[in-house]
């Protein structure tokens, strides 16, 4: 039951834990966590492998899957689960998993994608404890010991030597002669979503200061943030700092983009959608790096846009789209619809001209002179440097690019209740419709589109 005090959560952070953990890891910051986040534990290492960094983000994924309620979600990834939440990031980014929703991740001393930078005689010592079928309580007390700056309370102590003597043996051994050996990093490629990672300065091999070079390929966006006093047992030294990035982690992600609807999510991670069409709304669904340098106009053009385009394509309340910066990376990649008007310039010099034009007549607050310069614009009153006609050519361009980048992104679709994307799916035959009515949606679609079909039929019998 949801009240008040315990409001439905808004987000879920599903938590893969490190060498020797288990979900349990994730308990300290779970009790910790703002209401708004659902945390979830995940066993990566209780089927006893981890040979593949493929076999743990299988187990990782088909858990996720099972527990994803077709909201937003992080993933929080400590030490081996770092490693293994780069390659599901790439996986659910690409398309490929029955899952809609990845906003961002928090990664607690992650491992690379790449080969892990721990000493030959430290792996040695490692492997030489890890010969049974568990270690054994003494050694899970120096392995806790040798991991953490200070000791832990009594009841994390215990918690964290009870998980590392659960975990098989073989988990262990696989994972120090193969999966921390493993170089990943084409499997992975660059993760551009938000990102923070935590490090404990009394962390050697991970810590603060290996960390920036270790991620800076992966994650473009990572802001890396220096924990003094901790060592390499984040979720049981520090879980209250954990909680807190987490919960601003969200909050930047919230306010910083529009949020697609759970029931549109769950649509969206159905087999009625395509790969393709999976993998293209996962990352336009992506917050906006908006402290990304421009790839095709200047800053100040950019500047100018977003003004254009928050009175041009209004967003309402809420987190929005920089469509803007969206229209920059389409003109940096040459994206465009094909084709211009005779006498216009190529996009980018048309655009780099006409945001000149608007910047040299915006007022600051006016609305009325706003609104007026843009049916000025419209009319092709106002053109320097181009025709008239150019001018108001390109004008409408830029109207139909604003509207095309605002429409593509899967919050619009749902707010306009448009689910034509899920007509197509992985199956031999294309999923399509089976009724089309006024009024009526089939089981599947979302609620809000209507009255259930089957509902329909139920009540005429």
């Amino acid at each position: 039951m949801t009240s008040a005090a315990n409001p439905t959560p808004e987000c879920t952070v599903f938590f893969l834990p490190g060498l020797g953990l288990d979900a349990g890891s994730a308990d300290a910051v779970a009790a910790a966590a703002d209401p708004r986040l659902r945390v979830v534990g995940i066993d990566l290492l209780d089927r006893g492998r981890a040979a593949s960094l493929d076999d743990l983000a299988d187990t990782a994924l088909e858990r996720i899957a099972a527990e994803a309620d077709g909201g937003p979600f992080l993933v929080c990834g400590h030490s081996l689960g770092g490693k293994v939440a780069a390659r599901v990031m790439a996986r659910l980014l690409a398309g490929t998993e029955p899952v809609f929703g990845l906003a961002g991740a928090v990664l607690l001393a992650p491992s690379p994608p790449t080969p892990e930078p721990m000493p030959d005689d430290k792996r040695a010592e490692m492997l030489a404890t890890a010969q049974g079928e568990h270690l054994s309580r003494e050694d899970a007390e120096a392995f806790i010991a040798s991991n953490v700056a200070a000791p832990l309370s009594d009841a994390l102590h215990e918690a964290a030597v009870d998980a590392v003597v659960r975990q098989p043996a073989s988990a262990w051994r696989d994972w120090l002669t193969a999966g921390s050996r493993e170089d990943a990093s084409a499997l992975v490629g660059t993760l551009d979503l938000p990102v923070v990672v935590l490090a404990g300065d009394d962390d050697d091999a991970l810590g603060a200061d290996a960390q920036p070079e270790l991620v800076s390929k992966t994650y473009p966006r990572a802001r890396v943030e220096r924990m003094p006093g901790v060592g390499h047992l984040l979720p049981y030294e520090a879980p209250e700092r954990v909680a807190a990035v987490l919960a601003e982690t969200w909050d930047a992600i919230r306010e910083g983009a529009p949020i697609v609807p759970a029931e549109w999510g769950r649509v969206l991670a159905s087999t009625r959608v395509d790969v393709a069409v999976r993998r293209a709304l996962a990352n336009r669904a992506l917050a906006d790096d908006r402290t990304r340098a421009p790839r095709a106009l200047t800053p100040a053009q950019v500047q100018t846009l977003r003004a254009l385009s928050a009175l041009l394509v209004p967003q309402g309340d809420g987190g929005t789209i920089d469509l803007a910066l969206r229209v920059d990376a389409l003109l940096a990649a040459g994206s465009g619809d094909g084709w211009r008007t005779a006498g216009v310039p190529s996009d980018r010099v048309a655009y780099g001209l006409g945001l000149d034009t608007v910047a040299s007549l915006w007022p600051r607050d006016v609305q009325d002179q706003k609104d007026a310069i843009v049916s000025l614009m419209t009319d092709g009153v106002i053109a320097y440097g181009m025709t008239a006609d150019a001018f108001r050519s390109w004008f409408e361009d830029a109207r139909n690019d604003l509207l095309r980048v605002w429409l593509s992104h899967p919050a619009s679709l749902a707010r306009i209740g448009f689910d034509g994307f899920a007509i197509g799916g992985t199956g031999a035959e294309p999923a399509g419709w089976a009724t089309i009515a006024p009024g009526q949606r089939e089981p599947w679609e979302p609620a809000e589109l209507g009255e259930s079909i089957d509902d329909t039929k139920e009540d005429a019998a």
